[in-house]
């Protein structure tokens, strides 16, 4: 599956580098490339992620690459030693297009090993607690499965284990997922993600949901603008607006140019009024500099991505 032009995958590498839905050629890119210091393996998942579905490759000091897959919570998964990139690449390529017989031309082994036990059952009351948490932080739509369940546990006070939060998050999170596959594309998180991209590509540093609150929010921006040439301005959300997308309020958008200036200021507004408007959203915004923009109407359908 691919999603505008981008196979539907998520791509992590040894040193904390993350791509998102990028083309075949990029995913060969990586896989030709891993091997030096810091960059021995990538691991690739599916958008939106399912647990424990992935397949990942490693390179040795000999130039073999070790190629693995599992298929959920089973206690196996399925190895493989090959010696051309080329054949690495091509498999995992037919696996995030979920091709049918994308394991050919490798000669798999299986590899086993044993399960945890599962994690004890919660009392009513604290697992409705934690559902509860957990749905929310779904339907705002931006962490992943890892996440969520260290977020859980902070938000629960001790109130219950890794193990215990992750069972909760990961059966949650496959409701989402599909619940989301009825979803009509585009939704308008999708416009707004798009109207984002549009942005930041064009000397607007823009990004949704960013920091804790709009006043953190604006002094850690300037960071994103670092190395950059051209940017003259910026546009974020903070979690809090993201929240208040998803309960239907509507979306406030902060935004500035880094010069301090009201006349850039407004520049900057209009220019994100403009990108909303090409990608199909609505706002609200009288020109004034000091207020936020918001847009509104917003059905908030943000799809999972992990």
């Amino acid at each position: 599956m691919e999603i505008d032009g981008g196979l539907a995958i998520k791509v992590k590498t040894e040193s904390g580098q993350t791509y998102a839905r990028i083309p075949e050629r990029r995913l060969r890119e990586l896989v030709a490339r891993i091997g030096g210091a810091d960059d021995h393996f990538l691991v690739v998942q599916r958008i939106p992620d399912r647990p424990l579905v992935f397949i990942q490759t490693a390179r040795d000091e000999g130039g073999a690459y070790d190629l693995q897959h599992r298929t959920g919570r089973v206690p196996h998964m399925w190895v493989a030693r090959v010696t051309d990139p080329g054949l690495v690449a091509e498999v995992m390529v037919r696996w995030a297009r979920q091709e049918d017989g994308w394991d050919a031309g490798v000669a798999w082994e299986r590899e086993e090993f044993g399960l945890p036990e599962p994690a004890p059952a919660l009392a009513p009351e604290t697992a409705a607690r934690a559902e509860g948490y957990v749905r929310e932080m779904l339907q705002d739509g931006y962490l992943g499965i890892d996440q969520l369940v260290r977020e859980t546990v902070y938000l629960m006070e001790d109130g219950l284990s890794s193990a215990q939060a992750r069972a909760v998050v990961e059966r949650l999170w496959l409701e989402r997922v599909e619940e989301q596959e009825a979803w009509t594309a585009p939704t308008d998180p999708d416009r707004l993600e798009r109207a984002f991209a549009a942005l930041d590509a064009d000397g607007v540093v823009a990004r949704e949901h960013f920091s804790c609150c709009r006043s953190c929010g604006m002094t850690e921006i300037g960071a994103e603008a670092d190395g950059r040439e051209g940017v003259r301005g910026f546009v974020f959300f903070p979690y809090p607006c993201t929240r208040s997308a998803a309960e239907g309020q509507g979306l406030s958008l902060y935004y500035g140019g880094f010069d301090g200036s009201e006349e850039t200021t407004t520049a900057v507004g209009r220019r994100v009024v403009a990108a909303l408007t090409a990608a199909g959203l609505s706002t609200e915004w009288d020109g004034n500099p000091g207020e936020a923009i918001t847009v509104t109407p917003l059905t908030w359908h943000k799809r999972l991505v992990g």
